[in-house]
């Protein structure tokens, strides 16, 4: 069930990010923060840099290189730092989706160890998520807190724990893709990606819920009891 759950967040992760194909979430965010004003882009180069952008990110794109017109020029809207930086995320990104394999087969190993032991696999699953869910409710909590807190000390942190370098340490004035992406779109995006994760935690639960119950009912059934 840890596997299960590390699988969902990772899922959430990419249904938040890649879930639109037309990146409609982006465009609104972009509009939010007034980015185009920011840029002196028009909206279309930005959303056609955005694609090209989440392209490379999942490996669909092999140089993070695009020429449109931005501040006035016609020039690479991303620099040698962006390059170097977004390589780190896409290795991070697609590590990710082969974790989440790995735990998915992992956690089918174990339903399979289950059931030639002859286990109770309904009373084990059921009973193994709501410990795990558990677990992961107080982490949970404990992130919304420190988001609520201060969110830059948080979001400094993940790049502190997940980044060997500096290179995510941008420079607005210098860095054109920054203000593409101000800190104000990622916790919109952290938002994002923790409401598809509760809702199928939430989902989950209803049907280990149902599960449970229905055991239940079997089992008084059979006992005949009232």
């Amino acid at each position: 069930m840890f596997c299960v759950i590390i699988a969902m967040l990772i899922t959430s992760f990419q249904i938040a990010i890649y879930g639109d194909p037309d990146y409609r979430f982006y465009q609104k965010e972009y509009e939010k923060y007034q980015v185009t004003e920011s840029l002196y882009m028009d909206m279309e180069d930005v959303m056609e840099v955005t694609s090209y952008m989440m392209d490379y990110l999942i490996g669909k794109e092999e140089v993070l290189s695009i020429e449109t017109e931005v501040e006035g020029r016609t020039q690479d809207f991303f620099n040698e730092q962006d390059r170097l930086h977004m390589e780190d995320v896409k290795n991070l990104f697609l590590g990710g989706l082969k974790l989440r394999t790995v735990m998915l087969l992992v956690a089918a190993v174990l339903v399979l160890f289950l059931i030639l032991t002859k286990a109770d696999l309904k009373k084990m699953l059921t009973g193994a998520y709501f410990a795990a869910l558990g677990v992961f409710a107080i982490l949970i909590a404990g992130l919304l807190v420190s988001f609520a807190v201060d969110f830059t000390a948080s979001f400094t942190v993940f790049h502190e724990i997940f980044f060997t370098n500096d290179l995510w340490m941008f420079d607005p004035a210098e860095d054109y893709m920054i203000r593409m992406l101000p800190e104000g779109f990622f916790y919109d995006m952290v938002m994002r990606i923790g409401a598809f994760f509760v809702g199928g935690l939430m989902l989950l639960f209803a049907v280990m819920m149902a599960v449970r119950q229905k055991a239940f009912w079997k089992y008084r059934g059979k006992t005949g009891e009232k």
